[in-house]
């Protein structure tokens, strides 16, 4: 694992020659040694296609290429950090709560309409969030952001897990997702999209939500 839990709003990552990590832009917070650090345009190790990607989801959270020998923490606006360790599953996450990445995971896009339809679509419009989720493949950690910490909720068959869009994270597993109103039309007269709204996600995995409905 590449990252050490230093608080709760900075991780260290010891980087050695040969493997490279990528972070988001202005998430370097102090380094030690002989790191160097690239402004990164081909979207990780997903290449251009991962590039093209970003682009159309409209996902402008700038990379950096992190390479060398040394040791570098990342910390990013006094947002809470959780490591997520995957084990060849997929990481399903915001790209504006990605702090940094393990160079070996895959980076990819996918459209959230796949999984979720219709109120796939519904769900970028309510949250503001893109109609697209950055998805981490492969063996390897990444560190991602939220407000006031982050729990962990298993997802299963028989009980799956409603979230506030706003709280949302991230997801991994064979999980579908569909968003659902909580209350008829004629008690959300005069109600923001708040509890309104939930994000439900079926299936088996875990699903990873922050304390505060606040946006990064």
């Amino acid at each position: 694992m590449p990252f050490t839990v230093l608080n709760s709003r900075m991780v260290r990552a010891e980087v050695t020659p040969g493997q490279r990590l990528f972070s988001q832009r202005g998430a370097m917070l102090a380094y030690q040694g002989e790191v160097s650090f690239t402004p990164n345009i081909q979207g990780g190790q997903g290449g251009i296609g991962s590039m093209i990607g970003r682009r159309i989801a409209n996902e402008a959270t700038p990379l950096m290429t992190v390479e060398g020998s040394g040791s570098v923490m990342f910390g990013h606006g006094g947002h809470h950090v959780h490591v997520i360790d995957l084990t060849g599953d997929t990481l399903y996450v915001e790209a504006d709560r990605l702090l940094a990445f393990d160079g070996t995971l895959r980076q990819g896009t996918m459209f959230m309409g796949s999984q979720g339809g219709v109120m796939g679509m519904v769900r970028g419009q309510v949250t503001g969030q893109g109609l697209f989720t950055t998805t981490l493949e492969g063996h390897g950690s990444a560190a991602v952001m939220a407000h006031g910490g982050v729990i962990e909720l298993p997802i299963r068959q028989d009980r799956p897990v409603h979230v506030d869009p706003q709280a949302y994270v991230a997801h991994r597993g064979n999980v579908r997702n569909k968003l659902s109103t909580a209350l008829g039309w004629r008690e959300m007269v005069g109600r923001g999209s708040g509890e309104a709204f939930q994000l439900e996600l079926s299936g088996q995995g875990t699903v990873y939500v922050q304390a505060s409905e606040e946006k990064l």
